[in-house]
């Protein structure tokens, strides 16, 4: 796979660590991102004969929200974002398998400039619907003061 982007500009992670394998689709006049992932040997969260557990998907979907607001916030070095939560957490299967190409689909439903909510979805390489959920993030500018320690 040749890929389009350097996440590690665009993510406030390092390897291991960025899941994701690329950026597939921005469109951010209709509030949306899609990115893609492998599940290889290498790979974090990596089980052998197994995958990687679709518990995880909520990282992906983080990641690709990370990426959704790299490009909002006109392509500047990404603020850190807390992820506060996620509602509706469904996924149809136990393990994401090795050598199956995933699109993280996230969509912004809600903001009020530091809370967003963002409605995602993970499909496999048939297009099916095998992870969705809503997920909540806090991105504001009073982040640093809730990162330091007391």
């Amino acid at each position: 796979m040749n890929k389009k982007y350097n996440l590690e500009k665009i993510l406030p992670h390092k390897k291991p660590m960025i899941l994701l394998d690329d950026i597939l689709d921005i469109d951010i006049e209709n509030n949306s991102l899609t990115s893609t992932f492998s599940v290889y040997p290498e790979k974090v969260f990596f089980e052998k004969d197994k995958g990687i557990n679709s518990l995880a998907g909520i990282e992906f979907m983080a990641q690709t929200i990370g990426c959704y607001s790299y490009f909002k916030n006109g392509c500047k070095s990404p603020k850190p974002g807390l992820l506060l939560g996620s509602r509706l957490y469904n996924n149809n299967i136990d393990y994401f398998i090795e050598g199956i190409d995933y699109k993280v689909k996230t969509h912004e439903v809600f903001s009020d400039n530091e809370i967003v909510v963002f409605d995602c979805l993970i499909y496999d390489n048939n297009d099916n619907e095998v992870l969705s959920a809503s997920v909540n993030v806090y991105q504001g500018e009073s982040i640093e003061e809730l990162l330091k320690s007391e």
